[in-house]
């Protein structure tokens, strides 16, 4: 059978039913699929290197003997892996801080020659490897040459990679067609598709050091193409709005009036100058779409509901939609307080509460009795109708998936977007991810706001902690302790809450202690955080499940123990926990005993900063850009490739090239373009042509 791109991946020469199970676990179901798993580096085998030889910072390949395979326990019960190997000049220590995989060190045996390849690490002075890749050095090994590593697989060798990725490009070389018109390859000076394909995978005999960097112009063909059709789709968001007719709302006298009388505090510079971009937007008749970003405890939310006062005001319906129940209920508590002495109703809805309860809920909001309805995922079911929705506000908006979006916006007629996020972008990222919206950024904090002091602390320091933490309890404040897991993991030997609450019982013996996550039911979760909420119980353990939005000005304490384990985003997210009231606040981080370099890194930088632009900026750098927006949940395309920071330059000429076919022909319906809609549809799925028809 003649193979294409998308004949199923068992079909290929040597993969067979078995090794089609095992790509599968990579996610790899088509030739294409397999085609777009591309090297995440390349060993350089043509200048043969000596341990003796090695220097900080180097990435290397070079050959090894195994000395020996070490299993270190340490005192936290956590396993770590010492790979001592050696060669004419020397010895160097490989430290695993994970197993890449089950029987990964049970291949590796006593005398054993291996290639060892990854970045040499100098650690309390003395360079060793962390995490390198380890395999088997064959005979049949090509000394000179530029060999592509791929992400270690169990049950698949580098060897039978190579070969398959060979068979799979010798194969359907012809059938790899390009995508983009010549003027884009001949403007920015792009290899064919099927070039970019076949020399990143099997790179030529004289490749250089831009290979290793992604920086090859046939990296740079694929990595422009990944970020030219997600630009193409924001193009055409960008002109469909233009389409849509919203409500357009009518300024009103009252409000800057009625602000200054009912809010008991004055808003900073940076949310007036927001709230008065958002009225700006919601007096013209198309639908607005703008972001709203700002760090933690920036005052957001006042400005979403100032926006829906407004719209209220013009007596339109307003939906507030929030990733989490515990976010629903302080939103809802917060609206209720600040707009029930107004005459403005306030609901709630979430998927905890009964039926009979959701059904009067959406009758009152069919009948236009309620004007501002607060919820979670449960506002966009079936059944929830509005009688004239024309605001919708998302919190947290990477959290939520853009058919999501689209199914909330279908509950009113192209209502405006208002969309928050408290994970700031660098500008010129958010102008170019988010293209199709418009940027306000809250970039001060509330008067009041003490900054928060961060310190990390190992274990060794645990007893000092304890006493800081009892002293301010003492003094009535409260502390949130955080644990990366709700029950103890034989996989993952971490802390758990649920132990740690019951070890912390015994520290804290004169407090009252509380414990929430997210397997409790709603019901469980809501009676701890009002008790919390009530200084009723001095000190709440927790997960994640506390990363947004709950809000306790009394509570100055945030432990995070294994901080290591955390990112720098979620980091940040659960520091701005704290420091939200008039109490001097504390971030204290509770590494275990083996943090990686980057961890380390990690948690220097939180103890460096609080600012938010800066932990965003090195989150992106260190995790990527597929992690840090949200991507699976977002609905944006997880670049293989493409990272928005280093790649920035190309990702501007990507922007420029479909901005300029959008401009010239908004539907893409020239004959010229017919193949351009047939690969967006393709590559961003059907609902990318729904705005253009």
């Amino acid at each position: 059978m003649e193979l294409s791109l998308d004949t199923d991946i068992q079909f290929l020469k040597g993969v067979g039913p078995y090794y089609a199970k095992v790509f599968e676990k990579r996610g790899l179901y088509s030739i294409l699929n397999l085609l777009e798993w591309y090297p995440r580096a390349y060993e350089d085998r043509r200048a043969a290197r000596t341990i003796q030889s090695l220097s900080e910072n180097e990435i290397v390949s070079l050959k090894a003997e195994i000395v020996y395979v070490k299993p270190i326990v340490l005192r936290s019960r956590k396993k770590i892996y010492d790979v001592l190997v050696q060669d004419a000049s020397g010895r160097i220590h490989c430290k695993y801080f994970r197993t890449p995989f089950k029987g990964y060190f049970d291949r590796l045996e006593s005398g054993k020659s291996v290639r060892i390849i990854g970045k040499v690490i100098k650690y309390r002075g003395v360079l060793e490897f962390h995490h390198p890749d380890i395999k088997e050095a064959t005979v049949e090994e090509v000394e000179d040459q530029l060999v592509p590593i791929y992400t270690d697989t169990e049950g698949l060798t580098p060897q039978k990679l190579h070969k398959v990725m060979g068979l799979a490009l010798q194969q359907v070389y012809p059938q790899i067609l390009e995508n983009l018109p010549q003027w884009i390859l001949d403007t920015y000076q792009l290899p064919k598709r099927r070039d970019a394909f076949k020399y990143i995978h099997q790179p030529p005999k004289d490749a250089g050091k831009e290979f290793g960097e992604h920086q090859s112009r046939y990296h740079r063909r694929i990595i422009f193409e990944e970020f030219f059709w997600f630009q193409l789709y924001l193009a055409l968001l960008d002109k469909g709005k233009i389409k849509e007719t919203s409500p357009a709302m009518k300024p009103k006298a009252s409000f800057e009036q009625n602000i200054q009388k009912f809010l008991p505090f004055e808003l900073t510079r940076a949310q007036k100058k927001s709230l008065n971009e958002i009225i700006q937007d919601l007096v013209i008749p198309h639908p607005m779409r703008r972001l709203v970003q700002g760090d933690v405890g920036c005052g957001k939310t006042m400005v979403a509901l100032l926006s829906a006062y407004f719209v209220i005001q013009n007596c339109y319906q307003v939906a507030f939609m929030v990733p989490t129940e515990i976010l629903a209920d302080q939103h809802f508590t917060n609206a209720k307080k600040l707009f029930e002495p107004l005459g403005i109703q306030v609901g709630l809805l979430k998927g905890s509460q009964t039926q009979k309860t959701r059904d009067q809920i959406s009758e009152q909001l069919l009948n236009g009795k309620i004007d501002l309805l607060v919820g979670t995922h449960a506002l966009i079911q079936d059944g929830v109708d509005f009688k004239n929705l024309a605001l919708a506000i998302v919190d947290e908006q990477h959290r939520f998936g853009v058919q999501q979006r689209q199914k909330l916006k279908q509950k009113g007629m192209s209502p405006h977007f208002l969309l928050m996020t408290a994970t700031p972008i660098p500008r010129t990222l958010a102008l170019t991810v988010y293209g199709d919206l418009q940027c306000s950024i809250i970039d001060e904090l509330p008067k009041g706001r003490t900054p928060i002091s961060t310190h990390v602390r190992f274990e060794n320091k645990r007893a000092q902690v304890f006493s800081f933490v009892k002293d301010q309890l003492t003094q009535g404040r409260q502390a949130y302790i955080v644990f990366p897991l709700v029950e103890e993991s034989e996989k993952i030997d971490l802390k758990d809450a649920t132990q740690g609450f019951e070890d912390l019982k015994m520290h804290f013996p004169e407090f009252k202690l509380g414990l929430l996550h997210g397997k409790m039911k709603s019901s469980e979760k809501d009676a701890v955080m009002e008790l919390f909420r009530k200084n009723e119980i001095q000190m709440l353990v927790a997960t994640t499940v506390i990363e947004v939005g709950v809000d306790v000005a009394n509570a100055n304490i945030m432990i995070i123990e294994h901080a290591e384990r955390f990112g720098l985003s979620q980091l940040h997210q659960l520091r701005g926990r704290v420091g939200r009231g008039v109490y001097k606040s504390y971030c204290i981080l509770m590494p275990g005993y083996a943090v990686g370099e980057e961890a380390a890194e990690r948690l220097k930088l939180m103890e460096a900063t609080s600012d938010g632009f800066k932990v965003a900026e090195k989150d992106l750098e260190m995790r990527g850009p597929g992690e840090f927006m949200g991507t699976r949940q977002s609905g944006m395309p997880g670049f293989k490739m493409g990272n928005l920071v280093r790649d920035l330059n190309i990702l501007m000429q990507a922007r420029e090239a479909a901005f300029a076919i959008v401009a010239e022909d908004p539907t893409l319906s020239l004959a010229k373009n017919k193949l351009l809609r047939e690969n967006l549809k393709r590559v961003m799925g059907p609902e990318a042509l729904v705005t253009v028809g």
